[in-house]
């Protein structure tokens, strides 16, 4: 096989635009704008989603939320909130919420460095996340270890190169580089190495701010262009039960004063940080959710934020948190009826507690993924290669995520039952007790009938053990490596670089920026 053929076979595996003049007849499907073809399912009746979303507003109306930052319960106290700045609580009346509700877009495009990959963000759309936030990593060849500048850059890598993988995001904490100044080093690799949607840290306003203008300058943008339109998202969560600590806050009110996007999530774990039951839980997550997207709209009307869940249960035994769990699929199926019943977008979590890439990170994964899936969430985070419930990231399983991914993807595509699909011409030309191998309609259209598996080997066992008897394991091993070997440099990489390194160099002489706490 040539370089040309392996390459269009590579891109096709990767579900990636590959090289010019490709036949019509090999497979290029189109995994970077997806819509859930499945039904939203509930858990819950509408009437008892109704009583989680009333007794949401008693909880911030009767109990409130604690506030640590002083500026963030200013803005609540502007709005009308009772404010007691001796206890930091913050008590928000439902009309207060309900206004601000009314003000949070529906739908918003998220803009990327590259238009084909621009986002919807909109009840519907479907975008998958790698695993993201951990302060380790790990692989089959250096085992686990804390996570380097190296790694978030070969994550980066791989995230670019599979279009099933919709945005950026914190993958590992490069810890190899001091804090006042990893936003410089993880933003200028996410600029240069990437041309999808980037992530930034709510650390602060210095380093937010100092990351935006990184984003204007490798886009070329000046202030009123790069508040027209989301550039960039964060992460937002809240301290369950009823806090929301100093640098989230802040992290709210610098992203809507710049109209970027809030991704407002509770990480509610039934039995410790939450209610041990589903529906209590829920009803936490959601009361802690408006809470942050009302000083969001407080803060800038009509600001981008994105409704979030993570709720699962823990391991009464030992208080580790646990995914992939029944409780787990059920609380996301509620959470993506709540975000129904609000009309917002919302992302969900999957992930694994699994300390290594076995039998159960696939199946606490994929169960996660389906629930996701089946919920309706808008934005899926740690859809691949998330270990020891987020502690670690695996390349291995990144690459073995990826492959139910990328079939939830084909699961998303339309299936044609017309005449031609049909087939009765084929079915008639066959004799009982034939074959369909060489049909004219089976030779029309073998080449695209049916996704090539990425990891997955289909060989015989006699074939499987003549190749090497390799595992999912060692045959994703290879895959990422190949994949880091491969990756091609996005267009303009090199000016991008010149223009970040200089305002790096200028940052990093004046001290960086502390991180806020």
């Amino acid at each position: 096989m040539d370089e040309n053929a392996r390459t269009a076979r590579r891109d096709r595996r990767r579900g990636r635009d590959g090289a010019s003049g490709h036949s019509a007849m090999e497979r290029s499907p189109d995994y970077r704008q997806l819509r859930n073809s499945f039904m939203p399912q509930r858990v819950v009746s509408d009437d008892e989603i109704s009583s989680i979303h009333e007794t949401a507003f008693q909880v911030l109306e009767d109990l409130g939320i604690k506030v640590l930052l002083p500026e963030a319960r200013a803005y609540f106290a502007s709005a009308g909130a009772l404010v007691d700045d001796a206890t930091q609580m913050v008590r928000i009346g439902r009309d207060i919420v309900q206004s601000a509700l009314d003000s949070a877009p529906r739908r918003f495009v998220g803009k990327a460095g590259n238009p084909g990959r621009d986002l919807e963000f909109e009840l519907g759309s479907m975008m998958f996340l790698a695993g993201s936030g951990a302060p380790n990593v790990t692989d089959l060849d250096r085992g686990r270890r804390a996570g380097s500048l190296a790694d978030f850059e070969d994550l980066t890598r791989i995230v670019q190169s599979f279009d099933v993988l919709h945005l950026q995001g914190p993958y590992v904490e490069a810890q190899d580089i001091d804090l006042r100044l990893r936003h410089y080093a993880v933003g200028k690799v996410q600029l240069t190495m990437s041309d999808k949607m980037p992530f930034v840290y709510a650390r602060g306003t210095g380093q937010v701010e100092e990351s935006f203008e990184m984003i204007k300058l490798a886009r070329g943008m000046d202030e009123a262009a790069f508040e027209a339109d989301p550039h960039c998202y964060t992460v937002i969560n809240t301290n369950s039960p009823r806090q929301l600590d100093i640098p989230m806050a802040r992290g709210i009110i610098d992203f809507a004063r710049y109209r970027q996007i809030s991704i407002i999530t509770p990480f509610c774990l039934a039995g410790a940080m939450a209610p041990i039951t589903v529906a209590g839980a829920l009803t936490l997550q959601h009361a802690e959710a408006l809470a942050g997207i009302t000083l969001a709209q407080i803060v800038r009307r009509g600001a981008p934020v994105v409704y979030g869940s993570f709720s699962s249960n823990v391991d009464m035994k030992s208080g580790a948190p646990a995914f992939g769990t029944p409780e787990h699929v059920k609380a996301t199926l509620g959470a993506g009826q709540l975000a129904r019943h609000l009309g917002l977008p919302w992302r969900s979590g999957a992930g694994s507690a699994s300390n290594v890439n076995d039998s159960q990170a696939a199946h606490e994964t994929q169960f996660a993924l389906w629930g996701s899936v089946l919920a309706g969430a808008t934005i899926c985070i740690h859809a691949a290669g998330w270990l020891e419930g987020g502690l670690s990231v695996s390349f291995e399983k990144i690459i073995t995520d990826l492959e139910a991914l990328q079939t939830f993807a084909e699961l998303f595509a339309p299936t044609s039952g017309g005449a031609a699909e049909i087939g009765y011409d084929a079915i008639a030309d066959v004799q009982p007790g034939g074959h369909f191998f060489s049909t004219p309609h089976t030779m029309e259209r073998y080449r695209t009938a049916f996704y090539p598996p990425l990891v997955a080997d289909l060989a015989n066992f006699g074939n499987w053990s003549e190749a090497g008897a390799k595992t999912a394991n060692q045959r994703a091993n290879a895959i990422w490596k190949r994949t880091v070997e491969e990756y091609r440099p996005i267009d303009r990489a090199d000016e991008i670089a010149a223009v970040l390194d200089a305002y790096i160099a200028r940052g990093t002489a004046a001290g960086g920026a502390e991180p806020e706490s």
